[in-house]
């Protein structure tokens, strides 16, 4: 994991749907390639108020011949994700990362379902973009939950469609797709995955993954989660993004999201 702080300049900044905003930025080539779950810190360059770096996922990653370049999908939650979104194309932030351990990724399960709530479609999108590219993974049988509140609240579904054939789109309150709980709907698919050979990729709020757990308690799916936390330094120096996690011996314990995270293993995490 490198630790190194990159001057990137922004050529994209835009709002794609109510209050989320995709943003691409231009970084050097010395950049190093960022893994599926990986996410970055993000300020702008020069500006000490507010303080703190934001934490976001890598949405998407492509190199060029002189310059590499990122995007990140982010919602406007507060006054530092509201100042962001302000920016314009030629801006220039600071950019620390890529930063954080990522999905693991087993060649020999060739099934991989992804159960996503809201913007946790980000980092799953870069782990659909790596398997379909560097792993070349066969679109065929990869299966996509994608589960939001309303329609006006799904994103990066057009991004999806060109990655994934097997999309199954759940809205609350039935606005898109099918109404009901992302995670009802790959309940009731369950029976069609061979625990065997199947990899279920996980990320989205809190109560979702609480869900997914109970779902597969007791089974032989291999499931891995990056969980969506408050970073303050995206190093684990602060310890300020801690969960509560089971050992290898089944004891208590707690590990940090930023530095030991954003991806674990679900049955690891302690949902209560």
């Amino acid at each position: 994991m490198t630790k190194d702080i990159f001057i990137g300049e922004i050529s994209n900044n835009e709002e794609i749907q109510g209050n989320c905003f995709l943003m691409k930025v231009i970084l050097p080539a010395s950049f190093c390639d960022p893994q599926p779950g990986q996410f970055v810190m993000i300020r702008i360059s020069g500006l000490y108020e507010p303080l703190l770096a934001r934490p976001i996922s890598i949405y998407s990653f492509s190199r060029g011949k002189d310059s590499c370049a990122i995007e990140l999908l982010y919602s406007v939650v507060g006054k530092g994700t509201q100042i962001l979104a302000g920016l314009i194309s030629g801006s220039q932030v600071e950019i620390h990362g890529p930063l954080g351990r990522c999905f693991e990724i087993d060649e020999a399960r060739k099934n991989i379902v992804f159960v996503a709530g809201g913007m946790g479609i980000a980092p799953l999108s870069l782990l659909t973009e790596h398997l379909c590219g560097d792993k070349c993974f066969s679109q065929s049988p990869m299966t996509f939950y994608l589960g939001a509140k309303t329609a006006k609240a799904v994103v990066g579904l057009d991004k999806l469609q060109k990655l994934c054939y097997n999309i199954n789109v759940c809205t609350d309150d039935g606005t898109l797709g099918k109404k009901g709980l992302v995670t009802q709907a790959f309940q009731k698919d369950i029976k069609k995955y061979s625990p065997v050979n199947t990899a279920v990729y996980a990320c989205g709020p809190k109560e979702m993954l609480k869900s997914l757990a109970k779902i597969l308690r007791g089974s032989n799916f291999i499931s891995q989660v990056s969980l969506e936390e408050r970073m303050a330094c995206g190093i684990g120096a602060c310890l300020g993004c801690a969960v509560a996690v089971r050992d290898n011996k089944g004891a208590l314990t707690y590990k940090r999201v930023c530095a030991d995270g954003p991806v674990f293993n679900l049955r690891e995490v302690i949902w209560q």
